[in-house]
């Protein structure tokens, strides 16, 4: 694991009022900070945060990165926020079309704050809002209250280059990866990537149904181009890249060449289901998703070789 990051923890003042959810910051470098989630799946109790909210503190304002599974975990990180900065949030950037990444738009559009995302996961929330937002609400009970669906208002069709002050923040797209519309946050004069998910590490990655790996991996060669000092992954704390290579392009290669075979020796569903993925058994979530990736990749590439 990389270990040249200093990751400090930022003591909030004052103290939460009634109980109220509060977050542990993580500052990654001047300016970005991190509420790291918990690399489990979401649950009630971990409040949906099984993702990373990440700002940007510019002299302009802040930029948000993941809206957050629900309004209330949105309102959680806002009151964080204010605890290390006056300046008003500017933006909201969703990683993805997944629930985690949008649902709190609902929240940040009350406080007159612009959700920004790639189209891809602008149709993917128009079209599958409001059965994640109902997904999320099973889960979370009271916990998912005041959560609406809020399509972002500012959806675009490639990269996107703001300037806050003097920060240029540019929101990148590789290409097709984990899940529709994935972006990435890129600050270039640090050397920052807020990856979102196209890069894993302490979590085993998920293959959805409509994920492409085959795009992922040329994706994640264009991200790694950048060459980042630091990333700030979907799930997981910061490392670098060579961390998120072993268990993001690593594992998809790994995978797809024990798929490959079996495809050649004429083998089927169930000989992928038995693919030995032991040495990426230490990773949370890889109960929940090992045999799972395995046997969508299979289908995929069964279709593909049609």
């Amino acid at each position: 694991m990389f270990l040249g990051v200093l990751l400090t923890a930022c003591q909030s003042s004052p103290g939460p009022k009634n109980n109220e959810l509060t977050l542990d910051i993580t500052q990654v470098a001047p300016g970005v900070y991190s509420a790291i989630g918990a690399t489990q799946p979401p649950s009630y109790e971990n409040r949906g945060h099984n993702n990373n909210l990440s700002f940007i503190v510019t002299s302009a304002g802040v930029l948000v990165v993941n809206g957050g599974d629900n309004y209330l975990l949105a309102e959680a990180l806002h009151r964080e926020i204010r605890r290390i900065t006056d300046l008003p949030v500017r933006f909201v950037v969703d990683e993805n079309g997944q629930g985690h990444a949008f649902l709190g738009n609902s929240y940040w559009a009350t406080q007159g704050v612009p959700a920004i995302a790639l189209e891809p996961a602008c149709e993917e929330i128009r079209k599958q809002g409001n059965a994640i937002l109902k997904r999320m609400l099973a889960r979370n009970r009271e916990r998912g209250e005041h959560t609406t669906v809020a399509v972002p208002e500012i959806c675009f069709e490639a990269s996107l280059h703001l300037n806050l002050g003097d920060t240029p923040i540019q929101i990148l797209t590789f290409g097709p990866a984990h899940s529709p519309g994935d972006v990435s946050v890129w600050l270039p004069q640090q050397k920052i990537l807020i990856a979102g998910d196209i890069a894993f590490h302490q979590r085993l990655l998920a293959i959805f149904p409509d994920t492409n790996v085959a795009e992922w991996l040329k994706s994640f060669q264009k991200m790694a181009a950048l060459q980042p000092r630091i990333i700030v992954p979907g799930h997981g704390v910061p490392t670098d890249l060579a961390t998120i290579r072993t268990y993001t392009y690593d594992y998809l290669v790994y995978l797809r060449d024990q798929v490959n075979q079996i495809l050649e020796e004429d083998g089927d569903l169930s000989d992928a289901y038995e693919i030995d993925q032991s040495a990426y058994s230490d990773l949370d979530t890889f109960q929940e998703l090992a045999r799972k990736n395995a046997g969508r990749l299979y289908q995929q590439m069964e279709m593909d070789s049609f």
